[in-house]
């Protein structure tokens, strides 16, 4: 709504307004006393205000819609455009003419208006009743009204922040007068809490997030130092005398031993058992394996201890040991009654990791044989006697693989890893070292084929008699050899055995793989510790006579 004659901002509201104090707005409450004849809406009044301009060009809207000139120069105010009872008007050459008048004629005074007894003639002046200093200001649509400002506090007269000052009796003072002055206004709101409170809080909060961030990172450059630049913590002497039993794996690394020897109580911290084992040159050699120590040890002594036979407890295997032996070391080793293992391994071989071209093989002695891989084994009380079975079967498995049995058999003339490791078993039985296994190699794949003019394919080995007898004799009679029917004795049946005679090492696997090629098909160990190897049976009979002499001499 565009208003005439306002003067810019709001004046008090006088008291003496008949709308003084009147809670209603916009029809929202009765209206008191008549309704004005123009646009059905009670007259007020407004401050005067000149306006000016071109009454040909500018046209102002009144409350009934209609357009209305201004005379240029003329005050004029809000409601002065209004006639009353003087019908509908018309402008003519520059003046206002009403039906049946021709000359200006004056405003007839509203008996509805409440301030009638101050009427004006056109072009005059109204009395102004929001005009004075002390008088309200008109009313203010709801939605338009904001609060009144609060005064600003005085600047201190010493400069020093409100956080640090804690507040004095100015700020009672001043509250006081705050809530004063919403008693007068009517309208209440929430208490302000004290700022003496706000302030104490205020400096508990800060006090303890900064000291707690202090010492956090006190803390942290602490353990950060220590990590970096301390020393680990580690344990004085050689023990306390109370013996502990701890078992390396293999693949074991350094941090993995470290961090068993402290949950056993050896050492007291990982990374002092890791310093010690690399400032010890012979560190590299540590093995897996069971070891007996002392609790509270430091860590250099624990790393020399563990490098000296005297605390190794692992369970040796040796190469060309059979599986009867090894079941019997185990039995004692876990302390279990004699043949315990040997029922376990029977019952339970397919269940052990075998590989797939291991099994299903027929007038087997021991399916487990040859599997049972020569190494050192941490076997101690309270294990189960399938677990150190599979420890052993997963070394061969792994071990076989890397050598590469399955695809090398073929080239060899062999039906599979099968025979090749039954081969690698013989020459582990009747070699004694690196060069013997080649040689003797090469006599088993000469023997093996049918046609050769020496044995007619039969390998007639000690050794696989001596198996199936469960026996190591080396005074054996040829009659006797020849009269035992047993697919297992090679004097009696052509070919190799149903399977491995014993449990061959890496170097016997290796000559299996890797035989010479010299025509050798006779040996005969003079020593017991080497052999010598020949290519006809009269030059194998000359060795055997030579032997036999030795024997009768001593």
């Amino acid at each position: 709504m565009t208003e005439y004659g306002r003067g810019p901002g709001s004046e008090p509201w006088h008291p003496e307004d008949p709308l003084y104090g009147d809670g209603g707005w916009e029809g929202q409450q009765a209206q008191v006393g008549p309704q004005s004849a123009y646009g059905g809406q009670p007259q007020q009044h407004y401050p005067q205000q000149p306006q000016y301009g071109d009454w040909s060009q500018e046209q102002q809207s009144g409350y009934d819609g209609q357009q209305y000139p201004y005379y240029e120069g003329q005050p004029q105010s809000a409601y002065d455009q209004q006639f009353v009872g003087h019908g509908q008007q018309q402008f003519h050459q520059g003046t206002w003419e009403a039906t049946g008048t021709h000359d200006p004629v004056p405003y007839a005074a509203d008996p509805n208006d409440p301030h009638n007894q101050h009427p004006v003639a056109y072009g005059g002046e109204q009395p102004d009743f929001y005009g004075t200093e002390d008088a309200y200001p008109p009313p203010v649509p709801p939605g338009r009204r904001r609060p009144e400002p609060e005064p600003q506090p005085e600047p201190a007269a010493e400069e020093e922040h409100a956080f640090f000052a804690g507040g004095g009796d100015g700020d009672d003072d001043e509250e006081h007068e705050l809530q004063s002055r919403r008693d007068r206004r009517g309208k209440g709101r929430k208490p302000v809490k004290s700022k003496k409170g706000r302030t104490g809080c205020a400096c508990m909060v800060v006090v303890l997030v900064f000291g707690g961030g202090l010492g956090g990172v006190g803390y942290f450059g602490y353990k950060f130092y220590q990590n970096r630049f301390g020393a680990a913590p580690d344990y004085a002497g050689s023990g306390n005398g109370q013996h502990v039993t701890v078992t390396i794996n293999k693949g074991d690394g350094g941090w993995a031993i470290g961090a068993k020897l402290k949950d056993a109580g050896v050492v007291e911290s990982a990374a002092a058992f890791v310093s010690a084992l690399q400032a010890n040159p012979n560190g590299k050699s540590l093995q897996d394996g069971v070891y007996t120590l002392e609790k509270e040890m430091s860590a250099a002594s624990a790393v020399e201890l563990m490098l000296s036979p005297k605390s190794r407890s692992n369970l040796i295997i040796a190469e060309g040991r059979r599986n009867t032996e090894i079941y019997s070391l185990i039995d004692k080793r876990l302390d279990v009654p004699a043949g315990t293992t040997a029922r376990v391994a029977k019952k339970e071989y397919k269940h052990l990791g075998l590989p797939a071209w291991a099994l299903n093989h027929p007038n087997l002695k021991d399916p487990l044989e040859g599997f049972l891989y020569p190494s050192s084994y941490g076997v101690t009380k309270g294990q189960k006697p399938e677990a150190v079975l599979k420890n052993m079967v997963s070394q061969a498995t792994a071990k076989f693989r890397e050598l590469g049995l399955e695809k090398k058999a073929e080239v060899l003339g062999l039906d599979g890893p099968w025979q090749l490791l039954t081969v690698a078993s013989l020459v582990q039985a009747e070699g004694t070292s690196h060069d013997d296994f080649r040689k003797m190699a090469e006599v088993v794949y000469n023997r093996l084929e049918p046609g050769n003019p020496q044995t007619a394919g039969r390998l007639e080995f000690d050794s696989t008699y001596n198996y199936v007898k469960n026996q190591s004799k080396l005074d054996l009679s040829i009659a006797e050899l020849r009269r035992y029917d047993n697919p297992y004795n090679t004097y009696f049946s052509r070919g190799l055995p149903p399977g491995p005679i014993d449990n061959p090492g890496e170097e016997a696997l290796r000559g299996a793989l890797a035989p010479t090629h010299d025509g050798w098909y006779y040996f005969i160990s003079m020593d017991g510790k080497t052999s010598k190897f020949t290519k006809t049976l009269d030059e194998h009979n000359k060795l055997v006579e030579e032997w036999n002499a030795s024997r009768n001499k001593n």
